[in-house]
């Protein structure tokens, strides 16, 4: 296990769950593991999720209008390692999973029921990460599931260097 930063430690790394988030634009799709996503707002609904700007998933979201925030369940850890040990740059993350095409193209990917389809209301640079502040639907149903935490899958190397 690796030694965790003062800001790790601080923020509670290893207790968090973790998201995948998906992007669409036009014809390109891709998605990434988050381990950076909070509720930001209650009225309206905003949800923040933060997108390494190394990584594919960032180049399509910048263009696109809207994203998709899955839970990654409890007992999915291949999906942690496909979004997170894997770089949209060299492998379609998408080619050997089920997943249907959401709102504007947007991938939901089949085996994480729990999700958000939010408009991007703004966008904000957190050093190597920006922020996508999004908001559902106002009618938006969200199913329940026991979440993969965020210490189950330190043993995913990243896909893009830290």
């Amino acid at each position: 296990m690796t030694e965790l930063t003062l800001v790790e430690r601080v923020a509670g790394a290893g207790s968090m769950p973790l998201h995948i988030v998906t992007a669409c634009d036009g014809d390109r799709r891709d998605g990434c593991l988050v381990g950076f996503a909070t509720q930001a707002s209650m009225k309206p609904a905003r949800m923040l999720v933060c997108l390494s700007t190394a990584n594919l998933t960032y180049r399509i979201a910048v263009a696109s209008s809207g994203l998709a925030v899955h839970l990654v369940p409890a007992h999915r850890h291949d999906l942690a390692v496909l979004f997170g040990g894997e770089t949209g740059d060299d492998t379609d993350k998408l080619s050997d999973i089920a997943w249907t095409a959401g709102p504007g193209g947007i991938p939901l990917l089949d085996d994480c029921p729990v999700r958000l389809i939010g408009r991007i209301v703004s966008r904000h640079t957190f050093g190597d990460h920006e922020g996508f502040l999004l908001e559902p639907p106002a009618d938006a149903e969200v199913a329940r599931q026991q979440p993969l935490l965020t210490h189950e899958a330190m043993d995913v190397r990243p896909g893009h260097p830290v």
